[in-house]
């Protein structure tokens, strides 16, 4: 058992605690440095495409997963457990320093620090008193001549113990945030949703309509886009209510910098959600001014473009899709996406068949187009707001994997169907809005525009209030902790007449003395009547 309890007193001394705290901090700069699955599994896949084997020892390490690793975890266990035995054990030997009498005032008060003497012409019992109520904030104690070292009476007092106690507080509230921390990453859900707006482009077509101003509802987990939940969230007890975004307005610079970002949006709690949405709320959101509602937060993340293509087969009939594009550039909006079409019924019945001539497009699109290069082809962005938007696609027919079963990349298409011969590549094109261009079966596709979409989050915590009254707490306890002096006072004094009392005053800060020695003095001259000093 020696060696355990050896063990449990290094973890809980304070010089374990710091150094713990100290690698909590070093711990967590592979989680800024990096990038994170838990905010973006797509950045984590290209880092490890781009960087091979360092990558790949990184990843055995747990870097991109820093804050759920075993190691951080480790660090934030130990880091508790050193901070909950350090705190317990002071705790104690604090209330017990509290219901302590200070000591007694040592023999000769000379040899204090902080030290003084006089005769002030008042008898005993009347000095007694003065000192007695000037002393009255403090923790005093009065001894007898009979017990004092000196042979006289005495008072000793003590004042300054909620320095302690705000150290106690502080550390009291960093426990209670690493708990509150721990509980939220175990209780919380993040969710990322993509909406298309109405501005942009004027598209009369009824499937771009029916794609548009679509409300999101927070009611299941498969109504999100993407999610990360904690732990300990099932899916069950989602926050029930729906947000519908009517627009997107952004304002830019001449170099086209952003300047704000906003969107206007209707919103409903579940007691309102089945109403029309013309009778829902309505908020303006903006750039970290999310709408709070039922519990949760609603923020502007994000925003890009969903370009719309029309693909028209030689019969007539026609499909359109509008499909949110990546934004690769963030300050020009150069996108990149993809889309499939899946052909009528009536031109081939046979589902194999039918299979085969599926339409894929894979390419670019430019807000504010500018064609560059040898032959003028290559295109660009040139600002971010949508004034000449154009695309430039690869056109692609095969089997585009619709009908696999298994779920497709959103911005880009199988490159497996690509070197199997399975899909394949008949035309390069750039159209600009309104334009179209005809495929060697007569099949038209037609490029009709673009929407803007935006990229809302919604965020549960539950623990978030525990996270700020925490964090509050540790403030105020640090605030009190450096503001607040631990000083004794000593007061001996000696009956030289009936009408005189000599005065023994002796002072010692317990932790630093900044302040101190004006207070002391400030008693001595009151006790002594003594006059104030002058200014120089």
């Amino acid at each position: 058992m020696r060696p355990v309890r050896a063990a449990w007193r290094w973890l809980t001394s304070m010089r374990t605690a710091l150094i713990l705290l100290f690698l909590l901090a070093f711990a967590a700069i592979p989680g800024a440095l990096l990038p994170q699955r838990s905010l973006s599994e797509s950045k984590v896949d290209e880092y490890l495409a781009n960087n091979g084997t360092m990558a790949e020892i990184f990843d055995k390490l747990q870097l991109f997963d820093v804050f759920s690793s075993v190691w951080f975890t480790a660090i934030y266990v130990l880091l508790f457990a050193s901070l909950v035995g350090c705190i317990i054990p002071r705790t104690i030997e604090h209330w017990k320093a509290m219901r302590t009498p200070p000591a007694r005032a040592p023999k000769n008060l000379g040899r204090l620090p902080m030290n003084d003497d006089g005769v002030v012409d008042k008898p005993l019992d009347e000095v007694k008193t003065d000192v007695s109520s000037r002393l009255k904030r403090w923790h005093l104690t009065e001894t007898p001549a009979a017990e004092d070292r000196a042979g006289a009476l005495s008072f000793s007092a003590e004042r300054g113990f909620f320095r302690e106690f705000g150290n106690l507080v502080f550390h009291l509230g960093l426990v209670a945030l690493l708990i509150t921390i721990a509980a939220g990453k175990l209780l919380y859900y993040e969710g990322q949703i993509i909406l298309i707006t109405d501005t942009g482009t004027e598209i009369q077509d009824e499937a771009v309509q029916g794609a548009v101003n679509t409300p999101f509802c927070n009611t299941a987990p498969a109504n999100f886009d993407s999610l990360r939940p904690g732990l300990l969230f099932d899916g069950t007890g989602l926050n029930p209510f729906c947000v519908q975004v009517e627009d997107f307005v952004a304002d830019y610079l001449p170099n086209g910098q952003a300047e704000m970002f906003t969107s206007n949006i209707r919103w409903a709690d579940e007691d309102t959600m089945r109403e029309p949405t013309e009778e829902w709320n309505e908020q303006t959101l903006r750039v970290n001014h999310p709408l709070r509602v039922a519990g949760d937060r609603v923020y502007l993340q994000g925003h890009g473009f969903a370009p719309a293509m029309r693909v028209t087969w030689p019969n007539g009939e026609s499909r359109t899709s509008i499909v949110q594009f990546r934004p690769d550039d963030p300050t020009f909006f150069l996108s990149s996406g993809a889309m499939r079409f899946d052909p009528p019924a009536g031109m081939y019945p046979d589902l194999y068949e039918r299979r085969q001539n599926q339409i894929a497009i894979e390419g670019l699109f430019a807000p504010t187009a500018e064609f560059t290069g040898e032959s003028g082809a290559l295109l660009t962005s040139v600002y971010p707001a949508m004034n000449d938007p154009a695309v430039a696609v690869d056109v692609y027919r095969g089997d585009a994997g619709l009908d696999t079963g298994r779920s497709q990349q959103l911005f880009s298409l199988d490159r497996d169907l690509m070197h199997s011969g399975q899909l394949e590549k008949i035309d390069r094109v750039n159209l600009k809005e309104g334009e179209d261009v005809t495929l060697d079966d007569g099949t038209k596709i037609e490029f009709l525009g673009a929407k803007e979409f935006v990229n809302l989050q919604v965020s549960h915590d539950p623990t978030q209030v525990w996270v700020l009254w925490s964090s509050i707490a540790m403030l105020a306890g640090l605030v009190v902790s450096l503001a607040v002096k631990r000083r004794r006072l000593w007061v001996r004094l000696h009956p030289v007449s009936d009408t005189a009392t000599r005065v023994e005053f002796g002072g010692l800060a317990r932790t630093d003395r900044a302040g101190w020695g004006d207070e002391f003095d400030a008693f001595v001259r009151g006790v002594l009547g003594r006059p104030e000093p002058e200014d120089d």
